[in-house]
């Protein structure tokens, strides 16, 4: 049970952390691009409804035992303060970068001591999303990634991506030694999450990007010591695995950086390699169909940021693309800004 105490001072915290990050993203936003309008005040108070309602979920889940009462802390105001001075630092750079379209602005890979061959990477990939600094071919960016998304979330990002844990978790319950397999999984933030409500479950993360899997090796490395933990650098396009080798697999944040081909073939990938009657869980950003209240803030965000695929993905809605590519879908829930579709591959018939 959660005390009214820790409640109220959770709410209070986020609140400020809301706030603060708000206030610095409105500032850039305005540097990044020039007249761009404001929202509303229709649209103001819907987002901010959304974000009361992401807090209630995350009370609700923590009373429920979904998850441990210390997450509700796990990432505070001091940690956004910590990343504004870095944030502040990669401004410019940022600014720069877009206002000359340098979407190709990527690390020079004759200067670095283990260069890498970009061309065997997707050409959607090669790209710095976000204008951010080395695209996902660095160190750096791997350590800067999270707080800089998280003050674009106004520190909201693990709550969202939590909401669709106990989704997973349950579907493992009944399940030995379950293997999961995280697509996308970055500096491993997802698993981490997971591994709190299903401690049993045997890990895998695959990403293309070898930099922020060697984050995500040291990240992880705690749950490394409990359980079977295998990080991978591969396509989730052709991923490497046996057919129907996992009993839950989940994606956090990729389709919207995905072409329409690409997203299509992620999804038939996750339908192979999980088994029958197997779950898929998605979190991405909200989209046009579910969450017409925040249409403002959804189809500004390509307006601020490179993010080549995002108008597209808006209008390509997840619940249909999964069962598009096989899957039932059982639930379709929007937090915040975000759109979580939990799925099943249909079980074999007897």
């Amino acid at each position: 049970m959660v005390a009214r105490l820790v409640e109220t001072g959770f709410r209070a915290q986020k609140t400020a952390q809301a706030l603060i990050a708000g206030v610095f993203m409105r500032v850039f936003h305005q540097f990044l691009t020039a007249n761009l309008p404001l929202p509303s005040p229709a649209e103001r108070k819907a987002l901010q409804r959304r974000f009361r309602a992401l807090l209630t979920d995350e009370i609700n889940h923590v009373r429920a035992g979904h998850y441990p009462e210390r997450v509700l802390f796990q990432t505070n105001l001091l940690e956004t303060l910590r990343a504004l001075p870095d944030g502040v630092i990669e401004m410019p750079r940022v600014i720069l970068r877009a206002r000359k379209n340098r979407y190709d602005d990527l690390p020079d890979q004759a200067t670095r001591p283990h260069p890498i061959d970009l061309s065997r990477f997707p050409r959607y990939y090669r790209r710095n999303f976000h204008w951010q600094s080395d695209g996902w071919f660095s160190d750096e960016s791997a350590r800067r990634y999270d707080a800089g998304v998280d003050l674009l979330f106004g520190g909201t990002t693990d709550i969202m991506r939590r909401m669709i844990v106990p989704d997973v978790a349950a579907s493992l319950a009944d399940t030995p030694s379950p293997r999961v397999l995280d697509i996308a999984t970055g500096t491993g933030r997802f698993l981490a999450q997971l591994h709190l409500a299903a401690p049993t479950a045997r890990l895998y993360g695959l990403d293309l990007s070898t930099h922020y899997l060697k984050f995500a090796h040291t990240s992880l490395a705690h749950i490394a010591q409990i359980t079977d933990l295998s990080l991978v650098a591969e396509n989730a396009e052709s991923m490497p695995f046996a057919d129907q080798t996992f009993d839950a697999v989940t994606c956090v944040f990729l389709f919207h950086e995905l072409p329409s081909d690409a997203r299509r073939n992620v999804v038939r990938e996750a339908f192979r390699v999980v088994r029958p009657g197997g779950l898929f869980a998605v979190l991405d950003s909200a989209q046009l169909d579910s969450a017409p209240d925040i249409a403002f803030f959804l189809e500004s965000f390509p307006k601020l940021y490179h993010e080549p695929y995002f108008k597209g993905y808006l209008r390509d809605p997840l619940p249909s693309l999964l069962a598009e590519c096989g899957f039932e879908v059982v639930a379709d829930r929007d937090h915040f800004v975000s759109r979580a579709v939990i799925a099943h591959r249909p079980a074999v018939a007897e």
